[in-house]
């Protein structure tokens, strides 16, 4: 590289804390120069431990920073698409958490934006970044397992989310917060688009949930346009777990990605085998957040265009919209990235 890109990180809660950490001492060619966020006194304090002179309450005075090349939008889920048109409009490099948006007609206006502006724009999917995902994606490609038939995934935080996480409205529902994931690996590892979806939730365990528009668990069956199938499930209080799974079947074979297991170590005592699980996605992609940061240094640094595009973004975000759809309306919905064939309450 000939130059060290200056990063502002906006957003510096659990995830936007990791990303300026990562930046700080992990990305070579990154110069970690300031932190952004509605609350101040979080960004001074992130600030002043990671020996920053900048912090800043909004993301139009971190722009103004001297230093800052790009952007690093970490912030709460509805504010994305607005972030990434400001930051466009000032011509700096973007790298922006999933959702790319929580409806189609915000994301078409944020990618129209970074269009206008000739910037550079990747989104946060790091399950690409993955060992485990990487090594099945080249097996994938490579024919191993055939044709791809069958998608199953499995998502399951470990931690019952407080009330206010869903009071606050700030957030997407389960689809967009975390499904997407999924959603992203059901379109990158089948090689293949989903047309249409159903889906079905529930909040039987905890109702409470279910005023504020979200749901505790969710099954979303997939339709593939060249014939394949898939499954998605969804859960946000395993609590015995951190737990993200997933399977490709094929003509010829299948693909395992994943395991409940933080190692491969097995503890054996008297009162049976002891497995050490995964507690949090922090830890469970801790080296997936530090690549695809690297990823999206090198590939500004040196002009190059980004491997998980806006457009990734936004097609992942129309099965996230069309699940939404299907739930509030209770019959299948076909995916689709215009906004005005989208008629449901997840486009409103």
């Amino acid at each position: 590289m000939n130059r060290e890109l200056g990063i502002g990180v906006l957003g510096v809660g659990d995830m936007g804390r990791r990303h300026a950490e990562n930046i700080r001492s992990l990305v070579p060619g990154a110069r970690l120069v300031a932190v952004a966020d509605v609350n101040w006194e979080r960004a001074k304090k992130v600030a002043g431990e990671l020996e920053l002179e900048h912090s800043f309450c909004d993301l139009e005075d971190m722009l103004q920073c001297e230093g800052v090349d790009a952007v690093v939008i970490a912030s709460p889920d509805k504010f994305h698409a607005d972030s990434i048109a400001t930051a466009a409009a000032a011509g700096k490099a973007i790298f922006c958490e999933k959702p790319i948006a929580t409806n189609l007609l915000d994301a078409h206006s944020a990618l129209r934006a970074v269009a206008r502006a000739g910037v550079h724009l990747q989104i946060g999917f790091m399950r690409r970044y993955d060992s485990a995902h990487r090594q099945a994606i080249r097996r994938i490609e490579a024919g191993e397992i055939g044709e791809p038939v069958i998608f199953k995934s499995i998502g399951r935080d470990k931690d019952v989310p407080p009330i206010s996480a869903y009071q606050s409205n700030v957030n997407g529902m389960l689809f967009y917060n975390s499904t997407i994931h999924d959603f992203d690996l059901a379109r990158w590892l089948m090689r293949d688009e989903i047309s249409k979806v159903q889906a079905y939730c529930t909040v039987a365990i905890r109702p409470e949930v279910g005023h504020y528009g979200d749901v505790v668990a969710s099954v979303v069956n997939l339709k593939y346009e060249h014939g394949a199938i898939g499954n998605v499930e969804s859960y946000v209080q395993a609590l015995y777990a951190y737990d993200v799974r997933t399977e490709v079947v094929g003509s010829k074979g299948s693909i395992f990605i994943g395991s409940m297991e933080k190692t491969p170590v097995t503890f054996l005592a008297a009162n049976g085998a002891v497995h050490v699980l995964e507690d949090h996605y922090l830890s469970r992609f801790a080296e997936a957040y530090v690549l695809e940061m690297k990823d999206f240094v090198e590939n500004v640094v040196r002009e190059r265009p980004p491997r998980v595009t806006g457009d990734d973004g936004l097609k992942a975000l129309a099965i996230a919209v069309a699940a939404e759809n299907s739930h509030f309306g209770g019959d299948p919905c076909e995916v689709s990235i215009e906004v005005a064939e989208m008629a449901g309450k997840g486009d409103l």
